[in-house]
């Protein structure tokens, strides 16, 4: 497939990059600094780099083709240093690019503090969870739950996402759970697994149009 990959030069995007590598994707990247990224990557024959602000729509533009199949969105928050909407932002840019270029389909990383009462099995874990990124990491919690608001007011772009709860180091097991099951503030997924999973998504239609959690 023809993969345009955000968010390559953090822990779960360096992961989508490597396993896209693996799994032979032709793999579009876009990053601010591109000497970020491993020199393997940069040296190999899938991968096009190319160096940009995904909070500019023109770079968006660059890195996003009509020939485009898949985009895998992993652009983090850093609590103390990112722009006020981060994702938020640039989610909004990547739409407009797609709508533009009917690109079919946008595979994201959102946070498991952001429930889904109406889906989500909701209890004294769950609560937990959303109160400490709403007291501790406010910054990256607002921004994800700006985030899934814009995206859900755009449900004519074909977007499937995914919540992580805490990410970890660790090997690719392949064997998690993807769905709406009951969460703690112990749940975990490794980088390499949640890397997986939104992998899959991007030829299954069984998450179309939502954000289930990822965990072991």
């Amino acid at each position: 497939m023809n993969i345009t990959l955000f968010g390559a030069t953090g822990k779960l995007g360096s992961a989508l990059l490597s396993q896209c590598i693996e799994a032979g994707h032709e793999i579009t990247v876009l990053a601010r600094t591109p000497s970020k990224l491993p020199t393997s990557a940069l040296e190999h024959s899938s991968v096009t780099v190319v160096q940009g602000d995904a909070l500019k729509t023109e770079d968006v533009d660059r890195v996003l083709f009509t020939e485009t199949q898949a985009i895998l969105f992993a652009i983090g928050v850093d609590e103390k240093n990112s722009p006020q909407n981060l994702c938020t932002d640039t989610t909004r840019n990547i739409l407009d690019v797609m709508r533009a270029k009917n690109i079919p389909r946008l595979v994201w990383c959102g946070g498991g503090s952001n429930l889904l009462p109406l889906r989500d099995k909701i209890t004294f874990g769950s609560k937990f969870v959303r109160w400490y990124a709403n007291s501790f990491l406010n910054h990256r919690h607002t921004d994800k739950e700006h985030q899934m608001e814009l995206l859900n007011a755009n449900k004519d772009i074909c977007w499937v996402g995914i919540r992580p709860l805490q990410m970890k180091k660790g090997p690719k097991r392949g064997v998690y759970r993807l769905g709406y099951d009951k969460f703690s503030g112990l749940s975990n997924i490794s980088f390499a697994d949640c890397a997986h999973a939104m992998i899959g998504m991007m030829e299954d239609d069984t998450w179309v149009g939502e954000v289930p959690i990822v965990q072991y």
